[in-house]
């Protein structure tokens, strides 16, 4: 008969060898490399290919990230504060010393298709190649060519400031186990109805190139895009902005058309609202330059997405009785209309408005303290701007304006708190 402390060395030796061979496998799937695709051309200095590279680079939203305020484009040092500690843009200007002059094409494809520098260094899914995946090699070479195109700027990459554990890039790989594939060129099967290759386009630039789903997809505790819950909405890490579900549900695109869709990315605003916040910069920098062609794809793609199976919210009680419409009439109603029904162009209205209905009332809160334009486009040059509120409302009135706002003319969502609007109020003062 075997002894207790045999029996429990053996158990010990059984789960550690479970362990390595666990961590093994994590290691082997998050960093084995993925299958080479050949490049699409060599001539990476023909006018078309820039052309086309230029517009990519527009859509991907590129300077975002690898463009300081004032800074030279593309010559990084952008800020991206995450939850684990701050990542700093990369240089990408064809600097051969500082940025990417001295990468091939094939280390520029690899480096988006599958997270990795020319040397096998894994990167920082901030960079997010978790949907950059997704894109053809015709069009990262087409990238690959604008950028080499660019004017070289020498200017060293700033080291991140992560926290630890998260500053050991080792991690990534078992990061990536759990959280990334690389993806396989096959397209998408699109439902039926929609034309495919519409529909397909569409799929290929909300997944891809637009990499929608990193502000729009809830994450997990590590960080990685939850696979159960597509482009569900969710409050975003950076600044403290929702960003909203894009599929048709309440506090969604319920109830927008392919026409609306396509408008808000090109114009900045629909009656359904405007962009507002970090959405008003992507709309800025990004999507007003999309074809009407690509826009109405991803369009297109958006309104046949499948509406998660969750009841719709229960009516609420309006716990500030007639405080939120006295307010409203006050400050509001002048310009959005005693039903919410929005005056003109300038005012929309707030019946059906999608900022109004979000599950999370940051995104409004933020608006009524902070006033804001929305963008500037081709579409709509001269955008009407709303005031502050900031130094006229208390938490109080904030608040009951919105839970008024929220729980009339057909909307139905919860009721904000006075401490809703104080930490709303807090964090926008930091």
């Amino acid at each position: 008969m075997r002894s207790p402390l045999r029996l429990v060395g053996s158990v010990f030796a059984v789960l550690l060898i479970i362990l390595v061979i666990a961590l093994a496998a994590g290691w082997w799937l998050g960093t084995r490399p993925a299958e080479p695709v050949a490049a699409s051309t060599q001539d990476f200095d023909h006018p078309a290919l820039i052309e086309r590279g230029a517009y990519l680079a527009r859509l991907g939203n590129c300077a975002a990230c690898h463009t300081t305020a004032g800074g030279e484009p593309f010559s990084g040092g952008r800020a991206i504060p995450t939850p684990f500690g701050t990542l700093y843009g990369s240089n990408i200007t064809p600097d051969r010393d500082t940025g990417i002059g001295a990468w091939s094409a094939d280390d520029f494809w690899r480096a988006l298709h599958d997270g990795r520098g020319p040397d096998g260094s894994l990167l920082y899914p901030a960079f997010p190649y978790t949907s950059y995946t997704r894109l053809s090699r015709e069009d990262t070479d087409a990238l690959y060519a604008f950028l080499r195109s660019q004017p070289a700027v020498s200017q060293p990459d700033r080291p991140h400031e992560l926290r630890f554990p998260y500053d050991q890039r080792f991690l990534l790989a078992f990061w990536r186990a759990l959280n990334f594939r690389a993806a396989t060129p096959s397209p998408p099967s699109p439902p039926e109805g929609p034309d495919a290759t519409l529909w397909q386009r569409g799929a290929y630039l909300t997944e891809g190139l637009g990499h929608c789903a990193e502000c729009h997809t809830p994450r997990n505790r590590f960080g990685g895009l939850r696979g159960d819950a597509p482009f569900a909405g969710t409050l975003m890490p950076i600044g403290d902005w929702y960003a909203p579900a894009l599929t048709p549900v309440r506090g969604g695109l319920q109830g927008w058309s392919v026409a609306d869709i396509a408008t808000l990315l090109r114009a900045g605003t629909t009656p359904h609202g405007g962009a507002a916040g970090p959405m008003a910069e992507v709309v800025f920098d990004s999507s007003q330059y999309l074809t009407p062609q690509d826009a109405e794809a991803i369009a297109t793609y958006l309104v046949n997405l499948e509406a998660p199976a969750h009841p719709e919210p229960s009516p609420v009680e309006n716990v500030f009785g007639q405080l939120g419409a006295q307010r409203y009439e006050q400050h509001c109603a002048s310009c959005h209309g005693e039903q919410g029904q929005g005056k003109g162009p300038g005012w929309p209205p707030l019946a059906g408005n999608l900022t109004a209905q979000l599950p999370d009332p940051v995104n409004a809160i933020r608006v009524i303290l902070d006033g804001g334009f929305a963008p500037g486009t081709a579409l709509n040059p001269q955008p009407y701007g709303m005031p502050p509120f900031r130094h006229r409302l208390s938490d109080t009135d904030v608040a009951a304006i919105l839970s008024h706002v929220r729980q009339s003319w057909g909307n139905v969502a919860p009721a904000v708190s006075p401490n809703d609007v104080r930490k709303a109020r807090r964090h926008a003062a930091h």
